[in-house]
């Protein structure tokens, strides 16, 4: 990250007036993030929220694991506590949608037919699950996740269910897997691609997952790709999944998490850089200096991958809102953080941190067909990525020799019987 760039956001803020009143369309994670930080940066101007849904903001790991197995709810996963968000003095609009956005005005429209005008505005309006085609389906039989109403539903339905069909072996299909089993549900996983997180993880990891969830009663189907998806023939309350080979699969109902669709459209017809996500410079800002824009949605500038990405994580959405409030306010910290990620499924902690291509050569340290293993992408004798299973300390540790571009000895990294540290 370079000083020019922080000159640049500097010199595109300093002819501006400080802001009196502050919009952010959302109501996630990173919406929460941006509201608490600016009170406590000292913002005490007036600040609005508008989201669609009826919560307060929360946290969306704890959905398709904790919630769905009804072990938590809205006061567990939630990220501020209902009177300690009073205390932060914001008018929530809610349940409202953001419909337009005036920049010559600047002015934010809404469904309900509100108006504010503001002085920065903030876009954090995540994405919303990705859909199977309506030319596969023909059921109303399936499920999608990504809210907390949508996890409390598939709970109760995951309950009385005996076999759920799960569409998608991506990181949303297995926890929700995972948490079935753990119900005592049967399910089946199909996935079109020939192996597991195919796009975010090396085929070592892809076939450490296929082991673990058929270990744990999973019927996972690789190559799989769905053709149709339709109401069961002598029970219309249940579905019949017809897949590429003709094989055909029945369940109770189908759950789909086949990724994430960016909520882009507001930002696109108020005529902002859009490119897979909002464009958004190190510090969150728009091309548009008075708008910026965090989380799920936004496409950053990496310092650390050295390429722009869009990020769907639990640190991304937090760090990233924290550095865009702050920005906000004329205090320049670029985000530049290493990309983090996990996974909780069965018994198993995964973590992955950094870059990782798909055809990288992996140090192993530990046993990686058992459950305790940590698995680095070393380049230039300097750690770029790590998968870290069950091993949380060496991730930590991974993170800071990363932080430093520390130098490393390679057969000392995979020497498992020498401490890490």
């Amino acid at each position: 990250m370079t000083d020019a760039a922080t000159q640049h956001a500097q010199a595109a803020h300093a002819g501006l007036d400080a802001p009196r009143t502050i919009v952010v369309i959302g109501g996630g994670q990173a919406a929460g993030w941006v509201v608490k930080t600016l009170r406590k940066e000292g913002f005490d101007g007036r600040l609005v929220m508008i989201a669609d849904e009826i919560h307060l903001p929360y946290e969306r790991p704890p959905l398709s694991k904790a919630v769905l197995a009804g072990e938590a709810d809205i006061d567990t996963v939630r990220l501020v506590k209902p009177d300690d968000f009073a205390a932060l003095n914001i008018e929530a609009w809610q349940p409202d949608t953001a419909t337009a956005i005036d920049r010559e005005q600047r002015i934010v429209r809404t469904q309900s037919g509100r108006e504010v005008q503001y002085d920065r505005l903030v876009i954090a309006t995540g994405g919303a699950a990705r859909r199977l085609p309506d030319a596969l389906v023909k059921t109303s039989n399936i499920a999608y996740l990504r809210t907390l109403d949508e996890a409390v539903a598939l709970g109760e339905r995951l309950r009385a269910s005996q076999r759920v069909l799960v569409i998608g072996g991506g990181w949303i299909g297995l926890e929700v897997a995972a948490t079935a089993r753990k119900l005592g549900v049967a399910a089946t996983v199909v996935e079109g691609a020939p192996r597991l997180c195919a796009r975010s993880v090396p085929p070592a990891i892809s076939d450490f997952l296929v082991e673990l969830h058929r270990a744990n009663g999973v019927d996972v189907r690789l190559n799989s790709g769905l053709v149709s998806l339709d109401d069961h023939p002598h029970d219309a309350k249940r579905v019949r999944a017809t897949l590429a080979d003709g094989t055909t699969l029945d369940a109770d109902f189908a759950v789909a998490g086949i990724g994430l669709t960016p909520h882009t459209a507001l930002a696109e017809t108020a005529g902002l850089a859009v490119a897979d996500g909002i464009v958004v410079d190190h510090f969150g800002a728009t091309s548009d200096p008075r708008i910026f824009a965090c989380g799920d949605v936004a496409n950053h500038p990496s310092a650390w991958l050295k390429r722009r990405v869009r990020l769907e994580s639990w640190a991304n959405a937090q760090n990233q809102a924290i550095s865009a409030a702050k920005a906000l306010l004329g205090v320049f910290e670029a985000y530049a953080d290493i990309p983090w990620f996990w996974s909780d499924q069965y018994d198993v902690n995964l973590q992955i941190l950094g870059d990782i291509p798909n055809d990288a050569q992996l140090a192993v340290r530990g046993d990686l067909p058992g459950k305790r293993a940590t698995l680095f992408y070393v380049e230039d004798s300097a750690i770029r990525g790590a998968i870290a299973i069950n091993m949380p300390r060496d991730l930590k540790l991974a993170r800071k020799w990363m932080s430093q571009g520390r130098t490393i000895d390679l057969a000392t990294l995979t020497d498992a019987s020498t401490a890490l540290a």
